[in-house]
């Protein structure tokens, strides 16, 4: 088995693409690392292919419940997971994809087993419409079923070796304000949050029941100054909306260039820039 690691799910916004960017301009000697918005952990992966984890306590966390018993299960039960995947491979089709889909809407849903849990989230993941997470205000799975010929849903290879990469690491259904609270001096923390959207039409998903409002996005900001008091070492991962380059106007801001995939029309997709916010600007530093 090649020694690949990747995201073992589709991640909308998913960093895979943006890796040669972001990485190199991540600090490269830090203690613990801490990744507080999840999703398909692109930028673990990587580091983990790299060795840079190597001794140090990883701590991953994101505030989507089903996604982190995902992430638990490939860590703990890669072989039984793997076992109901292959089964779902087998029997994949319409009926089966909307049957399960609709599990959350059972009042009994969060006492199935996990590892049941984690083989519907994949499931899903793998063969819906572009790889989307979203639910509605009843925190219910809405996306419908995507237009695939053989899903790979049983993906051994990815999911062996995202379970070596997963061992003795932590991994909390954490909101970012929790999950930062054990944050210290020179720890590495990449931030992904849900992008602020750059016009009306732009925000596109609901990554949970309760939207990440621009509420948050200012408590993220405040997060992020006192990251920097502390001595630790944030990084964050934005749109290039005004309203975040102005609120971050004291921090280093890098324009990184994106391709964008999820819109409904082929033609509007492209080439979109992010932004890529870090320590503060030495002209700051040198104020008396």
């Amino acid at each position: 088995m090649n020694n690949i690691y990747q995201p073992f799910i589709k991640w909308v916004g998913g960093k895979r693409g943006l890796l040669s960017q972001i990485i190199p301009k991540l600090a490269h000697e830090f203690n613990n690392y801490f990744e507080p918005f999840l999703g398909g952990g692109a930028i673990f992966f990587e580091l983990f292919s790299k060795g840079v984890l190597k001794n140090k306590q990883v701590y991953l966390s994101d505030i989507n419940s089903e996604l982190i018993n995902s992430y638990r299960a490939v860590r703990d039960n890669s072989k039984d997971l793997i076992t109901n995947l292959e089964n779902l491979q087998k029997l994949h089709s319409e009926k089966l994809y909307y049957e399960i889909r609709a599990w959350d809407q059972d009042a009994n849903f969060k006492n199935r087993d996990l590892i049941e849990r984690a083989s519907r989230f994949i499931y899903l993941n793998k063969t819906c419409f572009n790889g989307l997470y979203r639910v509605n205000k009843k925190g219910f799975f809405n996306v419908p079923i995507g237009n695939y010929k053989n899903p790979n849903i049983a993906d051994i290879e990815r999911i062996m070796n995202s379970s070596e990469a997963l061992q003795n690491v932590k991994i909390d259904n954490f909101d970012f304000e929790t999950a930062l609270k054990k944050v210290q001096k020179n720890d590495l923390i990449y931030l992904d949050p849900p992008y602020y959207p750059l016009n009306k039409t732009s925000n596109f998903t609901s990554y949970s029941e309760n939207d990440f409002s621009e509420d948050m996005q200012i408590a993220l900001f405040d997060e992020f100054n006192r990251l920097i008091k502390i001595g630790s070492k944030p990084f964050q991962s934005n749109s290039s909306a005004d309203f975040i380059k102005k609120l971050y106007s004291n921090y280093q801001i890098e324009i990184i260039s994106a391709n964008r995939f999820i819109n409904s029309k082929a033609d509007s997709r492209g080439k979109i820039d992010e932004v890529l916010i870090s320590r503060l600007q030495q002209i700051n530093s040198n104020k008396t």
